[in-house]
């Protein structure tokens, strides 16, 4: 008996926003703010993709892999898989609010106050969400980049290395 096929989805929707985040990581370091919004905006979508396939696999389907290891390799399983669950519960909520002060800062998202002030009070606003934005992103992105790596490692610990005896 093989994984059910969603497994290898979601691995892949790990993957992809792994890579997203450090495109996303790399544009900003250049200055390429609009570029940047848009690898951090589609690294989101994959990420909410992947909840969404992770929730209808255990919850719908309710399906559970038994880990394959024993001894030393599988306490060191169980405590990249704890930390990563542990840290992913947090990312919906970094991620949404740190991606919210960065549309704000970017003048996406201004409040109807703001917009109906001067210039110069929308650039005033514009640069405290700014701040703001970076100071969150620097929690978010590696909280971010952990949980996303550790996914597709324990994704290859889990069917790869140490795949259970049923398959």
């Amino acid at each position: 008996m093989s994984p059910h096929p969603i497994v290898h989805v979601n691995a892949s929707l790990n993957l992809l926003a792994t890579v997203l985040l450090i495109v996303g990581f790399l544009l900003i370091k250049r200055r390429k703010e609009q570029a940047h919004k848009w690898a951090m905006l589609a690294a989101f979508g994959a990420s909410i993709v992947f909840l969404g396939c992770y929730l209808y696999y255990h919850l719908v389907l309710n399906l559970q892999t038994p880990f394959g290891g024993d001894g030393l390799v599988k306490f060191l399983y169980l405590t990249i898989l704890l930390s990563h669950i542990a840290l992913a519960m947090n990312v919906p909520f970094l991620a949404v609010w740190t991606i919210y002060l960065g549309l704000r800062a970017h003048g996406d998202w201004l409040p109807t106050q703001v917009k109906l002030a001067s210039e110069a009070e929308q650039s005033e606003y514009m640069q405290r969400m700014r701040i703001l934005h970076r100071w969150w992103a620097k929690i978010t992105f590696p909280v971010w980049m952990y949980v996303s790596v550790t996914g597709v490692v324990v994704y290859v610990m889990l069917y790869h290395l140490w795949p259970p005896e049923v398959f």
